[in-house]
């Protein structure tokens, strides 16, 4: 399928390159922070601030992974989510989640005033809005379950858009920001005065001691404390990963005039739901269109997601031209909930953060504020709520569903018939598992016709990977680990590469 725009997120195409070092010597700090999107870095920022020496390890270049394929709404609307709180957790439960998101968003707009930070920032109303009178329902009980947990929220049937809606639920005052800019800044205020951000440093182990030891690629570094910001967490510990799981979702951008663009930020309902919204550029705006979620590695036809997006942008806002396209990864938790807090119930000096369910830039900085309280010994008022190691919903219907097709992955993969039966039938531009002299393997031809050859079997917990054909990458169907044609790893929680195959 032809695909128009450029492959890669704008919020990375619009920002500097970073250049930080690796890490090259043992060295000791006061916490250590693993992972540099922006749970990291803010919860870095944050302990930096309060005096402590802080150390960023990031496998890659920071802000360019989850942080940077967001859409970047920094909201304490979450589409559709109070009036399932309130049924499922109860009333005191769902206010506490409603007060650290809008407090998290209020921190997030003084920090940005107070730092001066250039990175587009504008006030913005954000809606959930339904396109059909039988969704209206759900969107009034939103509407409802937010007055009643103290969000200034109000049911509206006109908005910005260029298209007409049943209903939605406006929440005023709400933000949006180029989020990689925010981030670098940051980044630079956490580097220096013995604090450290060090990229292309993947890290393999964390363990607790007298002091805790952090393993990486590149040698170790000690602390008093580490943090665990990676998108899903990389140690396993916790059982994080059947606690969530990974969604991939895709992104579409395009030049609109800023007559023509919508003022506010916009999420649908439903099975098929689009967020849009917009943000400065060249002499006009870029609209966003996002939408097409499914579960890491369940789909391998991933073109038609992005056209499906670009169909949506012609039919409802008359777009001729795409100048954007990426895809984002985020983990859902099974309760809504954020894990935030300590490694395991033994864990002393071991935090995480996960399961942000896409809402990652108010959650985050909830994450980054409970985390730093708990490392200076204060209290929080929403640590117990997000605690990572509360008890689980294993027995509810999304959880049961997601850990058995897990199990279905893990042993049904290894039975199935391949998609190709020879190196022969795999075209040029194609990925396609095989058994060769026993063994699955996931090969990749490119365009020259040469082959790269490297082991199915995923090196996180053993399942077998599936193709994504738009980003030309092997994904991982139980845990979301994402590979390159190479075996090179794109997303954890794996934290080592693909074995490369003998036969080549």
């Amino acid at each position: 399928m032809n695909l128009s725009g450029k492959p890669i997120s704008y919020w990375l195409d619009s920002s500097n390159t970073t250049t930080f070092p690796v890490l090259n010597e043992a060295a000791l700090v006061d916490v250590v922070v693993v992972g540099g999107g922006i749970a990291g870095l803010t919860t870095a920022w944050l302990l930096k601030q309060a005096g402590k020496s802080v150390a960023v390890l990031e496998a890659g270049r920071i802000a360019q992974g989850a942080s940077g394929h967001t859409t970047a709404k920094v909201t304490a609307l979450h589409q559709l989510i109070y009036a399932d709180l309130i049924q499922e957790l109860g009333e005191d439960k769902a206010r506490l989640y409603a007060e650290s998101n809008q407090a998290a968003l209020d921190k997030i707009i003084h920090l940005i005033q107070s730092e001066s930070i250039d990175c587009d920032f504008s006030f913005q109303d954000a809606y959930t809005f339904a396109e059909s009178a039988d969704q209206l329902d759900a969107i009034k009980d939103e509407v409802d379950a937010a007055l009643k947990l103290g969000l200034a929220a109000t049911f509206v049937q006109q908005t910005h858009l260029p298209f007409p809606i049943a209903g939605a639920i406006k929440l005023e005052r709400q933000a949006q920001f180029h989020v990689r800019k925010y981030l670098l800044h940051l980044a630079q205020q956490v580097a220096g005065e013995g604090s450290y951000i060090f990229e292309q440093t993947r890290v393999h182990t964390a363990s607790e001691g007298m002091l805790c030891t952090v393993k990486t690629e590149r040698g170790k570094i000690q602390a008093q404390d580490v943090v665990i910001t990676t998108n899903l967490p990389i140690l396993d510990q916790g059982l994080f990963f059947a606690k969530t799981f990974p969604k991939r979702s895709y992104i579409v951008g395009a030049w609109i005039s800023s007559e023509r663009a919508p003022a506010g930020m916009f999420i649908g309902v439903g099975d098929d739901y689009r967020s849009i919204r917009t943000t400065p550029y060249e002499d006009g705006q870029l609209l966003l269109i996002g939408g097409e979620g499914h579960k890491v590695g369940s789909r391998s036809d991933t073109e038609s997601a992005y056209q499906a997006l670009e169909a949506y942008g012609r039919e409802r806002f008359n777009i001729d031209t795409f100048d954007y396209r990426w895809s984002s990864q985020d983990v859902v938790s099974f309760d809504k909930l954020p894990y935030v807090g300590k490694l395991t119930p033994l864990s002393n000096h071991i935090y995480v953060a996960t399961g942000f369910s896409l809402w990652g830039m108010t959650n985050s900085m909830v994450a980054a504020m409970v985390l730093t309280d708990k490392i200076l010994g204060r209290p929080n008022p929403w640590a117990k709520l997000y605690d990572a190691t509360r008890a689980t919903p294993f027995l509810t219907r999304t959880s049961m569903e997601e850990n058995l097709d897990v199990g279905r992955h893990w042993l049904g993969d290894r039975m199935k018939a391949l998609q190709k039966s020879s190196l022969a039938d795999v075209q040029k531009g194609e990925g396609a598992l095989l058994t060769v002299d026993g063994k699955q393997i996931a090969v990749y031809r490119d365009h020259e016709g040469k082959l790269e050859i490297v082991s199915a079997t995923c090196s996180h917990l053993g399942c077998i990977v599936n193709w994504n054909s738009a980003e030309k990458s092997w994904d991982c169907p139980c845990h979301g680990a994402r590979f390159t044609t190479a075996g090179k790893i794109i997303c954890g929680p794996a934290v080592h590469d693909l074995e490369q195959h003998p036969f080549q």
